[in-house]
């Protein structure tokens, strides 16, 4: 436990002092605006789509480490991967995060479950959910998303599930 909780300091900490994929795309074919009002994250995401592909992504703004570390090492993982990848991936992340995925079943996050002890942290959960959430506002075209009210990813549901 002890290893596991030094691991996610380190990643966190890495990510947040140099974040991959920092900026916005010129080109970008999505783009999508979220923010989490209690934290006050703040961050932009553009996104590149080639053939149904993440060609290229990055995202910018004002955020906690949590959020930030968040978001860059999405944009690591879904680059190179389809649309319908990185939609199972914005669900498992989500659903790993709010303790709704059992990480001894088959499931594709890989070194993202370094962010699984956010689920005991709930005032943290948002941070880590919003580059996620917002990816997903960006394939669907949602200019702006949020992680208050209706749009909390704690509670309503992303794609088909529940």
């Amino acid at each position: 436990m002890a290893d596991t909780k030094q691991l996610y300091q380190e990643v966190i900490l890495d990510h947040n002092r140099k974040p991959r994929n920092w900026g916005t795309l010129a080109d970008a074919t999505h783009k999508a605006e979220g923010l989490n009002p209690l934290c006050g994250d703040h961050i932009h995401l553009t996104v590149k789509l080639t053939d149904d592909v993440v060609d290229a992504i990055g995202f910018q703004g004002e955020s906690c480490a949590i959020c930030k570390a968040s978001a860059s090492m999405m944009t690591t993982v879904v680059k190179g991967r389809t649309r319908g990848d990185a939609e199972q991936l914005v669900q498992e992340f989500r659903d790993m995060a709010t303790g709704k995925l059992d990480l001894r079943q088959p499931h594709h996050l890989g070194r993202l479950t370094v962010f699984s002890g956010v689920r005991d942290l709930p005032t943290r959960v948002k941070c880590a959910i919003l580059p996620w959430h917002t990816l997903h506002a960006a394939f669907d075209s949602i200019e702006t998303t949020s992680t208050e009210a209706e749009d909390d990813p704690m509670h309503a549901p992303i794609g088909g599930s529940a």
